[in-house]
Formats: structure tokens, sequence, C-alpha cells
């Protein structure tokens, strides 16, 4: 299949590493707003074609699917734009920035009868997996807590990307996506209650949250920081045991333990990043004529957008513990 990538950043690179290295895929085209940096690009990634404009990349008759590795600002407009232009889309999480803008584009992917997923590369990750089996088997017994944060300090500028409320920056979309998704991938319900502790940067955007969420059944505490380095693990708590996931977001390894004892080990030795598991899967469902995923489907996608609002307003209501910076 031909994929390609919309933005040339960080991300994208990644996930252009992973892709050469994906059985059945071929980076064809790249596109940027420079067409320089679209160009230097695609000679090193060994595309075949750069673009100077997204629009010429959805043009293009010779490309599948399109990734979109823009900032989150801008995922609801590239996403739609490639789904009308006939293209399969993967789009970089989170998918867009508002639940209401999640129900537009799910809206416009039913009607373009193409291919949608939010990149939520954390959830293919075998390691998560495994920890998701070993969750619904039983081996932990009931679960009671979920314990997982992110974060990585962030240089406060208000025109850089993660800093710029007009780029929808702020720590929760760009970090506290992974905590949250996790929480919902476990628990896949709304929970009874919200309490959220959070710092705001000069500029008002919030960079620091601590999150408690009550399912009645069991909490999870999540945190996401642009302000230090966080632990970034995750702990699947139950009655019987428990799961420590390192690194979660890019998971390599999940370990089980009962009391102090560790039972079981996963470890993936894989030689890329992580996103090759996440293109293996969507070009998987195009081939079976799916147009969404079954790992992570667009009702998940929107249910993350719906959680993460909630969070923003208590977050909002808790004004006497937002301290600026």
């Amino acid at each position: 299949m031909r994929w390609g990538i919309v933005g040339c950043g960080t991300i994208a690179q990644q996930f252009a590493r992973d892709l050469l290295k994906v059985d059945g895929a071929r980076l064809h085209g790249v596109a940027s707003r420079s067409a320089g940096k679209a160009t230097a690009f695609a000679a090193e990634f060994k595309a075949a074609r750069a673009y100077g404009a997204y629009e010429d990349l959805y043009a293009d008759p010779s490309i599948d699917l399109v990734y979109v590795a823009t900032p989150h600002s801008e995922h609801l407009r590239n996403s739609s734009d490639a789904l009308r232009a006939g293209k399969h889309v993967l789009c970089e999480k989170p998918l867009v920035t508002t639940p209401a803008d999640a129900r537009s584009l799910i809206a416009i992917h039913a009607a373009t009868d193409r291919y949608l997923m939010e990149a939520m590369w954390t959830w293919f990750l075998p390691a998560v997996q495994t920890a998701l089996r070993w969750v619904e088997t039983g081996r932990i017994g009931e679960l009671r807590h979920l314990k997982a944060d992110f974060g990585y300090p962030q240089r406060y500028d208000p025109q850089s990307r993660v800093y710029n409320p007009d780029l929808a920056g702020g720590a929760l979309l760009e970090m506290g996506v992974y905590p949250v998704a996790l929480s919902w991938l476990l628990a896949k319900q709304t929970p009874v209650d919200i309490q959220v502790v959070s710092r705001v940067a000069e500029n008002g955007v919030v960079d620091d949250l601590s999150i408690l969420l009550d399912y009645s059944t069991h909490v999870a505490t999540l945190g996401a920081s642009f302000r230090a380095k966080l632990q970034n693990w995750a702990y699947v708590i139950g009655t019987e045991g428990y799961i420590a996931i390192p690194d979660y977001w890019r998971a390599k390894e999940a370990h089980l333990f009962v009391l102090d004892r560790c039972v079981d080990v996963f470890v993936d030795d894989r030689p890329v990043d992580g996103f090759a598991y996440e293109i293996e899967s969507v070009m998987q469902d195009i081939l079976r004529s799916d147009r969404e995923s079954q790992v992570c489907s667009l009702a998940d996608s929107l249910a993350v957008q719906e959680l993460m609002l909630d969070i923003t307003q208590a977050s909002a209501s808790s004004g006497a513990n937002r301290v600026r910076r």
C-alpha cells in the first residue's frame, strides 16, 4: 500500500522510520507547507514524491492512505480533506480537540466510506495487549487501581506548538491523552466523579495536571506535565496482583506480580520504535474492507475526547488549585 504523510515533524519522522520496515507498505509521498522540508524529508525516507501543499498530496491518485501528523488544531481539517479526496486516513492522536469535532469527522468518515483511525499506537503494542489479556483473564483479580502518568519538561514558549492555544497546546492533549486513553482502554466506562489539580502557564495554558477518576469499582490516578519528567509507568492493580508497565506509552515490557513476587514477564524485542504494529493493523483492516479498527474504534476515540472534555471542565472549576508559574 502506498502511504502519504502530511506534516514533517518529529512524530512523522519516527513513523516513517517504522513504515520503511513494514512489509507491503511504501512511503510514496510527503507534504509540508514548506516545499524544502518536504523535499528533505522525502530524500531521507526514500519517498518518491514531495509536495509543498497538502492538497497536492490528496490529489495524487497513486496514494492509498494518508498519515496526518500535523498539529492537533489541524487534524479535523486535514483528515476531512483527505477523506473527501478518497483517501484512507490514519490521524495522529488526539484525533481532534473536542467531542463535537470528533462527531463531525466521524460523520464525514461515514459519508465518504473510507477508513479512519486515530493513531493510538500504544494500544497496539504487544506489551500493552499482553497486560490487557492478563486483566481480562483475571490474573490480577478485580481491578481496583490504575496509576499512569506522562510528562516531559517543556521550555515555556507561548509561540511553540505545545504552549500555543491556537494550536491546541496544553499538557492534556499533548501528554495526558496517553494516560486518559489507557484508563478508557481498561474501563470502557465513564467515571462517576472527576477531581483535578492543575497548574497553568503565564499565557493560561494548562501545563500540569493531577487527575483522579472515580469509577466506583476502581480509581484511576493520572498525571500529565510539561513541568517535570514524570515516571511514565503504568500500574494496573487488582485484588490478586498487579501489572507494572515501564514506559507504557512505548512499552516493551510488562511484569505481572502477586504481592511482591514477579510471576510472569513479557518482553518485546522489536527492532523498531513501535509504530509498525498499528501500521500493519491498519493495512490488514483495509484489505478486509473494514472501515474502522476493532482495536481502536471511532467510538473509543469519541469517548476519550468526551473524557478529556470532562477533565478540562473539572480543571476549570477547581480554580483555587490553579497556580500560575
